[in-house]
């Protein structure tokens, strides 16, 4: 008998749709599976017999043949257990089929029948509402995040009975719903306070900026001045995460199952910051058997610190590349392609030389100018000229750090001003960018119209400096956020001077 189940395979972010086809033949109990598995895939033959077997059921008599399509798709992970045991204990006539053209069905198997959750929850529920069926049938554990999308029902299931009988009709199971407005109602709570760090009231002006106008951001100084926490701030100060937001970002670490997260949708801007030892794939993504999401990625729709910057292999920076420009990350591999969203602010932090002091009033700088200029030189131009902001992060003096008073503006107050700037370029770019940092070439012909005063401020400012031209439209992209901060449509004199002063690395030889 031929019993049809079906499914999914997670591919990047996306799930596609397949067929488990289950047939059974007489002669001996063997099982022959087609459809390129891979080894994951191959094992689930033992998994699933087991938990036949423990769960009060026969295995099918005879040949059982499994064909996973479409045939030319490759097939990888432990999701398909459900569907492949649903499938053979459906061709042995064990279990009616009358539900089973109505859901998508994942999950692992444990040998006693018991489910273990899957990656990829997510992307399953949104592809069953795509494709316009009742639900999906998975691990209780995966309901909550299942549970987001509306339109679908997320049929939590604990075991493989419960599972059997659910797509028998023989019980009934609540849809689980997820309460999403209770997610982003605590999404604000614990997010560190940006008046917590003392002094450094230039900086935070630049964070603002950074914020309000997606701008990436570099900060200069000694150890200890305070960039980390300055840069750990930033997230706190971004524009509150819309729903669409928290699914894309979501999407991205529902297929991550080993970074940890918290509750069922991201609802908070993520902020990843990896070790300076990072290889080249853990920034961009990918690796052996399923690509996975790098830190580009897993940094969508929030920020991405990197401390200690010429400490990075020059390969890790190089790829940032991209990302930066595009969005997005494109993966390939012999064996698959892939492309995941990567639109983050890159915030990273270094010190002024290998010792660190040079800017130190306070301490010798123990470092020979060869030994800099080589510090500096692990710094590529193209990089460097794709961040917008460079701003010095000095020693604090001890009268700035004994003040015990609130410094400055806290999260709550630059957030709002900072949503009022997004709200400005929403209403002016429409969908068509989603803040001036990512403004093409054309674009800030057309938007960043400039009084006489500053136009003569930015020639002079390109002759002394010998700024190239992508570092000419980042000062006027910064130049429109300064603008957009104070709700003027033309750019000032004022404006063009400030955003020229952050091309710090210009100005300092660098």
């Amino acid at each position: 008998m031929l019993a049809r189940v079906k499914s999914c395979a997670v591919f990047g972010i996306d799930a596609h749709a397949l067929a488990v086809e289950v047939d059974t033949r007489p002669g001996f109990f063997k099982v022959r599976m087609v459809g390129l598995p891979d080894a994951a895939v191959k094992e689930s033959e033992d998994r699933v017999c087991s938990a036949i077997r423990n769960s009060g059921y026969r295995l099918p008599r005879g040949n059982v043949v499994i064909n996973l399509a479409p045939a030319d798709m490759r097939k990888e992970g432990s999701a398909l257990d459900l569907p492949i045991a649903i499938g053979m204990l459906a061709a042995s006539d064990q279990v009616d089929g009358g539900r089973l053209g109505d859901y998508l069905i994942v999950g692992e198997l444990a040998l006693d029948g018991s489910l273990r959750p899957v990656a990829g929850a997510l992307c399953t529920a949104l592809t069953a509402r795509d494709l316009g069926l009742r639900g999906v049938v998975l691990p209780r554990a995966n309901a909550e995040e299942a549970g987001v999308v509306r339109g679908v029902d997320a049929i939590p299931v604990a075991t493989l009975q419960e599972a059997v009988d659910f797509v028998g009709g023989k019980a009934e199971i609540a849809p689980h719903l997820t309460d999403v407005e209770g997610l982003f109602h605590d999404a604000s709570a614990h997010v560190p306070d940006l008046n917590e760090v003392k002094g450094q009231a230039h900086v935070k002006r630049a964070i603002t900026v950074a914020a309000a106008g997606g701008h990436n951001l570099l900060m200069v100084g000694p150890p200890g001045t305070g960039k980390t926490m300055l840069a750990s701030r930033l997230p706190g100060v971004l524009p509150d995460m819309t729903f669409e937001e928290a699914l894309e970002t979501t999407r991205i670490y529902s297929v991550s199952p080993m970074v940890s997260r918290d509750g069922a949708l991201i609802v908070r801007r993520p902020f990843r910051s990896p070790h300076h030892t990072a290889t080249t794939v853990a920034i961009s993504g990918g690796g052996q058997g399923q690509a996975r999401p790098g830190e580009v990625s897993l940094a969508h729709n929030g920020v991405l610190f990197l401390d200690e910057l010429p400490e990075f292999s020059r390969a890790a920076l190089e790829v940032l590349r991209q990302p930066l420009e595009d969005g997005q990350v494109h993966i390939r591999r012999a064996g698959y392609s892939v492309t995941f969203p990567s639109r983050f602010t890159l915030v990273v932090a270094m010190n002024p030389c290998p010792c660190g002091y040079r800017t130190d009033p306070r301490r010798p700088c123990r470092c020979s100018q060869g030994e800099v200029q080589r510090y500096r030189a692990r710094l590529s131009g193209p990089l460097l000229d794709r961040i917008d902001i460079h701003v010095d992060v000095p020693a604090l003096r001890f009268d700035e750090l004994a003040d015990n008073r609130p410094s400055g503006p806290s999260s709550a107050e630059v957030r709002k001003q900072v949503q009022a700037c997004r709200n400005l370029q929403r209403a002016r770019y429409g969908t068509r960018y989603a803040c001036n940092a990512h403004l093409d070439s054309k674009a800030v012909r057309k938007y960043c119209r400039m009084t006489e005063g500053a136009k003569g401020v930015l020639e002079n400012a390109m002759e002394r400096l010998g700024l190239s031209a992508r570092a000419y439209d980042k000062v006027l992209r910064v130049a429109r956020t300064l603008a957009d901060l104070e709700q003027q449509e033309v750019l000032s004199e004022q404006h063009v001077a400030e955003a020229v002063q952050y091309r710090n690395l210009e100005q300092t030889g660098m």
